[in-house]
């Protein structure tokens, strides 16, 4: 089972995990909503977990154009 972090804007893989066993608590998911572990969170049918977060990239992005966060997507 890995655990892959993609930034949500660009794709780009932040990260990955390889275990066996992960408590999702120490990865901090118990302190998501229900709405953002939908939105963020997908499981894969070979038990692989995909995270959508942001990239440094994209944070940096966003900071320059704030007004970036009304788009769902502002990379093309």
């Amino acid at each position: 089972m890995s655990i892959v972090y993609k930034c949500r804007h660009c794709g780009h893989e932040i990260g990955k995990l390889e275990q066996q066993v992960i408590d999702t608590s120490m990865l901090g998911f118990d302190q998501l909503t229900m709405r953002e572990k939908e939105e963020m969170i997908n499981y894969k049918d070979n038990g692989d977990v995909h995270i959508h977060a942001i990239c440094e990239n994209c944070e940096e992005t966003l900071g320059h154009h704030p007004h970036y966060h009304e788009l769902d997507f502002f990379i093309q």
